[in-house]
């Protein structure tokens, strides 16, 4: 993560400055307590400095070893998701730490499998408009995000409609490589990509969403509007769009069909 991004929560900083804290003044190692509480060492560090949500398990077992009495495990509702978060950056430490992604999105290309022409005409785009190095920026943050997709124990699903595989951004040339990276991307074992026909009513007229489970199994939904982006871990919100979600994706043709269907579009370029 660049710019913004950069910065984690002040809650993952603080909780992991006095995980290391308590272990340092009981002598234990990272090492130590890693294999205690079933993390390795990097996992370890990186959760103390902050740069990743500190895990239950990891509190628990740290309270126990330092002797906290519970002073170390009562961070653990602060390090819960709010149950509405705003902005995009929330979403993307989420993203990074997540176990499982899926994403429906009815209009565009999603983000993580956009090719780099895609991206550039889509902040083309972008009202109002943004200086080239703002837009550089932008373009260097997506494109970062890719890795993600190169972690082969993380899930991914993508349900796209029609009309984003159909709508060439004024390129059909670019586009049509665009379609051609969706399958190349779909055939990795960790990914799935289902093209969703325009015809028909479903729930998924409303507009997009995103799906993730965290490593601690909690589940959150990310919805994204016209100029503003909520990530909810409302029990119930989330019950309610995942189930959402399960309809849009009944109503998704079949991964060797998907397949068939966008190699199609890109023939009729």
């Amino acid at each position: 993560m660049t710019g913004e991004t950069s910065q984690p929560p002040t809650a993952w900083r603080y909780c992991g400055n006095q995980i290391k804290l308590w272990r340092t003044q009981a002598g234990i190692s990272r090492e130590e307590l890693g294999k205690e509480a079933g993390y390795e060492y990097e996992s370890v560090k990186s959760m103390e400095q902050g740069r990743r949500r500190p895990a239950l398990r990891l509190l628990e077992v740290a309270d126990e070893m330092c002797g906290a009495r519970g002073l170390l495990l009562a961070a653990r509702d602060y390090l819960q998701p709010e149950k509405v978060l705003s902005y995009i950056h929330d979403f993307m430490r989420y993203e990074a730490e997540a176990i499982a992604i899926y994403s429906y999105q009815p209009l565009l290309i999603p983000g993580l499998l956009q090719t780099e022409e895609t991206m550039r005409a889509l902040f083309n785009a972008h009202w109002p408009p943004v200086d080239d190095r703002t837009l550089e920026q932008r373009v260097a943050e997506r494109l970062a995000r890719q890795f993600l997709l190169s972690t082969q124990t993380k899930a991914f699903g993508f349900i796209i409609g029609e009309a984003a595989l159909r709508n060439t951004l004024g390129d059909r040339e670019a586009h049509r490589r665009q379609l051609h990276h969706l399958l190349a991307v779909g055939e990795q074992r960790n990914v799935t990509i289902n093209a969703l026909p325009t015809e028909g009513a479903h729930p998924g007229l409303s507009g997009s969403l995103v799906l993730l489970e965290t490593p601690e199994h909690e589940h959150l939904v990310h919805e994204e509007g016209q100029s503003t982006g909520a990530l909810y871990a409302d029990p119930e919100r989330v019950s309610t769009l995942t189930k959402v979600h399960a309809v849009i994706a009944g109503r998704a043709l079949g991964h060797d069909e998907s397949a068939r269907f966008i190699r199609k579009v890109a023939e009729e370029l």
